[in-house]
């Protein structure tokens, strides 16, 4: 009977320390504390390898991870909805056809989405409102393709009680944002540029932003580890942003990525590389595998 007490008892303890997160007020303050050497996750397109990407079940299953952030991306419907969608057409992720803005949020209702394969489920399109609905007090959310839709999304984010909890982005320079976005910029809502330093300007982007909005964090890109070296990015850290590197495929981060780390075996040529030269925000396809590495390393808790 002990025996039996102790292993329903080791059973609740594991299960409770795989669904308790910490609450996303942690996660904020972490995000806003440039004195923080801890690495926030982030799950790219939720975790859509074992779930359809952009889904309810994603990104529930990467909130159970216990990832920091979820990124997500946007597209709007014929009657004005903001929906969760990365593509211009649903025909990849969903089992319809077309382009999102042919459809109303009611006809889009009678589609189903797809999984990572292709193979279709029985999960729906959601709304950006419902994924808020579902994040609220529980992890940050990155707008990834959602720039064009700032001020929809700033409205259904204040509805909601989320503006902290959501960073929005773009590739575009400090003064033209100023000029579409202006209203927004410097407010509750976290914005992020991101440079592609393979770019001539990348440079004086950056100077430009750190100058005057002095963002949070910037999302860096570089094919090559040289165009991350010679670039100006070391003047990040020193002005108190964080730098938020993409691991999803080499063109992203020079090769550092995820492949390198898990199919190759290579975690210390891959993510370690990008933690060693100042990432402390990692977008990944493989959320689990990161938080483990990141733990073990006393990186993430």
């Amino acid at each position: 009977m002990f025996r039996l007490l102790t292993l329903l008892s080791a059973i609740v303890i594991n299960h409770s320390a795989l669904t308790q997160n910490r609450p996303v007020a942690t996660i904020i303050r972490e995000l806003h504390d440039p004195a923080s050497k801890q690495v926030l996750v982030v799950a790219h397109r939720g975790d859509w390898r074992n779930a359809p990407e952009n889904s309810i079940r994603s990104i529930e299953s990467a909130i159970a991870m216990g990832v920091d952030v979820v990124e997500i991306d946007l597209k709007k419907t014929k009657d004005g909805v903001l929906i969760l969608m990365h593509d211009e057409t649903i025909d990849r992720t969903t089992s319809g056809h077309g382009k999102p803005e042919d459809y109303t949020w009611s006809e889009l209702l009678t589609l189903t989405l797809k999984n990572g394969h292709g193979g279709p489920t029985r999960q729906r399109i959601p709304t950006f409102e419902e994924c808020m609905q579902l994040a609220k007090g529980r992890v940050m959310v990155n707008i990834d393709k959602g720039y064009e839709y700032y001020q929809e999304a700033y409205t259904i984010l204040t509805k909601t009680g989320t503006v902290e909890q959501a960073i929005i982005k773009s590739d575009k320079t400090y003064e033209q944002v100023k000029t579409e976005k202006g209203n927004l910029l410097g407010g509750r809502l976290t914005y992020m540029p991101i440079i592609n330093l393979g770019k001539p300007s990348a440079d004086a982007i950056i100077q430009a932003y750190a100058e005057t909005l002095k963002p949070v964090a910037y999302e860096l890109n570089f094919s090559q580890d040289s165009l991350l070296i010679k670039s100006r990015y070391q003047i990040i850290p020193q002005t108190g942003s964080k730098i938020w590197f993409n691991s999803l495929w080499a063109s992203l981060d020079g090769g550092h990525d995820d492949e390198r780390s898990l199919e190759e075996g290579q975690p210390e040529a891959g993510w370690n590389w990008l933690i060693e030269h100042g990432a402390t925000l990692i977008q990944t396809d493989h959320p689990q595998e990161l938080i483990d590495y990141l733990r073990k390393k006393g990186l993430h808790p």
